[in-house]
């Protein structure tokens, strides 16, 4: 891709503190806090006991004991509320910050003029798989002058990145697994236990097979939205849980679990409509 897509989008932002912030958060959320240095950032999960998403999130470290945490709109509230019932006796407080947003960049290029101008609270390099970009958030987050913004062609360079969603590819029947790369990139195998742990242990012990993993399809039609089903030779073997119109290839793309025994690529249909379906494209996320 060599066009730059720019968005704002509405973004949950909690704010942590406490002097066991660090040792509470190593607890419960799947990525080595202890590792990640003050000013960078790293990607987490927070998973149920039995090991499906409770929520999936990028955790900045400010200080020895304050982080930031982002994540998509809409669900601050119910990552706080998990992270609250395991919390005893433990000095850790969860403030969620009102009227932040974002400003996503993705593209070759990687970025738009006027960006240093941007007053934000955090800056952060995204890496897409073939959309490499940088995440702005902050409470005055805005674009910059003569700049324009597309949420359409965001969502479509989210889905084809193969880049998961909360209450859409992530929910809380999701196994980390059926998301290509999420596990190498959001969990760490070697800081001790954490709440979840043991399917996402022994799913990896495996070789990560899963029934139904997240895969692309590449729709030749429109008016596709989340729940169409996804069949081939006639089988129901999946549904959609992204969708968006791709004007710079002239197809629908989409996200959905797709049963296992659905080797990509292999010939679908989509409410009927001709499909594709294809490898997602591992997500990629390291420290910075």
């Amino acid at each position: 891709m060599t066009a730059t897509v720019a968005a704002l989008v509405p973004r949950d932002v909690v704010r942590t503190t406490g002097a066991d912030a660090t040792t509470f958060l190593q607890g419960q959320i799947s990525q080595d806090v202890e590792a990640v240095e003050p000013g960078d950032s790293a990607w987490s999960l927070v998973l149920a006991p039995q090991g499906k998403v409770d929520a999936w999130f990028r955790l900045t470290r400010l200080g020895q004991n304050e982080f930031l945490v982002d994540l998509d709109a809409g669900f601050a509230e119910a990552l706080v509320a998990r992270l609250e019932r395991f919390k005893l006796r433990v000095d850790a407080t969860f403030e969620i910050l009102e009227g932040w947003q974002m400003l996503s960049i993705r593209g070759s290029s990687g970025g738009l003029d006027g960006l240093d101008a941007v007053r934000v609270e955090l800056r952060a390099p995204v890496a897409w798989p073939g959309f490499e970009g940088v995440d702005l958030l902050g409470p005055e987050v805005s674009l910059p002058a003569g700049a324009e913004a597309s949420a359409a062609a965001m969502e479509a360079a989210r889905i084809r990145a193969g880049w998961p969603a909360m209450g859409r590819e992530l929910t809380e029947r999701t196994i980390p697994a059926e998301i290509a790369g999420l596990v190498e990139s959001s969990v760490s195998f070697t800081k001790g236990c954490y709440t979840g742990q043991e399917l996402v242990a022994r799913i990896d012990s495996r070789g990560g097979n899963v029934p139904r993993p997240v895969r692309l399809l590449e729709i030749r039609g429109d008016g596709v939205s989340p729940g169409a089903g996804i069949t081939v030779d006639g089988k129901a073997v999946g549904e959609v849980t992204s969708a968006a119109a791709d004007p710079a290839s002239g197809v629908t793309v989409a996200l959905g679990p797709v049963h296992r025994r659905v080797e990509p690529p292999a010939d679908a249909e989509v409410d009927g409509i001709p499909a594709t379906v294809l490898a997602t494209p591992a997500t990629t996320l390291d420290h910075h």
